[in-house]
């Protein structure tokens, strides 16, 4: 059995395949791709099979994907592009008959509002169209989402957002790429959608909190209206397009979109999921 991982150059499926490889999935049965193959080299020399994947590139798939048997499809970086990419890596996965898809998606992406969702909602259309097996993992929000913020904090003692008493169910990545490796290596998860989210979904309130107990000096949430962050967000150097978009994320939050709720995530590793303040004190030491 071969396991193929894209996107693997980047945060999430680089920890999957480390989590893989931990799980005792032998190394000369993951396939680690992704568009810069250097970032792979210690891979590569711990057994790991290297391949260069360019999702604009129908012919690196076609190479990358032979005789793969599941595939992890980690959804690309590039808003706008996403739909015809991940179509790119879906035909690629039916010509090499690829038993099963996995995909990383959003919340509710076929129902939700999610300003991230409709490219996604897309996405699955697609692979339930193309005769393929899947798998849909639904991944919530990174912790490390936040530590930009938690960063800006250390200055101004403050974390600001127009997300009124929304709740974010987060987990590190690490969670999730734990539950990927589970989802590619074992059997039972055919044709199965997870929605993966934290066991505990926080309020901004307890996001400050938890920013002044890793950075040990008081943090507070100041809450603001969409008006007043846009207008905050221009004045700091945003574009209109990028302040609209950090808008409607909060407003998605403040009406609980992130919220999270069916334990998918802690079911699927075995575990609880990692508590907000482990999550951020680890991403601060790494950033």
């Amino acid at each position: 059995m071969s396991i193929v991982v894209t996107g693997a150059t980047g945060h999430l499926g680089r920890l999957v395949v480390e989590h893989l490889l931990a799980d005792g999935v032998p190394a000369e049965q993951v396939v680690a791709t992704g568009r810069r193959t250097e970032r792979l080299a210690d891979l590569a020399e711990r057994g790991v099979r290297v391949a260069a994947v360019d999702y604009d590139s129908p012919e690196t798939l076609a190479a990358a994907l032979e005789g793969a048997e599941v595939v992890l499809l980690v959804s690309g970086s590039e808003v706008g592009r996403r739909v015809p990419q991940h179509r790119a890596v879906v035909e690629a996965a039916v010509a090499a008959g690829v038993r099963r898809l996995v995909y990383t998606s959003a919340p509710h992406a076929d129902a939700t509002p999610l300003v991230l969702a409709p490219e996604h909602k897309a996405t699955e259309e697609i692979i339930r169209a193309s005769g393929l097996t899947f798998t849909l993992l639904r991944n919530g929000w990174y912790t490390e989402n936040y530590l930009g913020d938690v960063q800006q904090a250390r200055e101004s003692g403050e974390i600001v957002a127009a997300v009124g008493d929304g709740r974010v169910a987060s987990a590190p990545r690490d969670d999730f790429a734990a539950a990927a490796a589970v989802v590619l290596r074992t059997e039972g998860h055919d044709d199965a959608v997870y929605e993966l989210a934290g066991d505990v979904a926080w309020s901004f309130d307890e996001l400050a909190a938890a920013a002044s107990e890793v950075l040990g000096r008081p943090v507070v949430f100041r809450a603001v209206t969409s008006e007043q962050r846009r207008a905050d967000l221009l004045a700091a150097g945003l574009d209109e397009g990028t302040a609209g978009f950090v808008v409607a994320l909060e407003e998605n939050t403040r009406d609980g979109l992130l919220a999270g709720g069916t334990g998918d995530l802690s079911r699927l590793i075995g575990r609880p999921t990692t508590p907000l303040v482990d999550g951020l004190r680890a991403a601060l030491a790494e950033g």
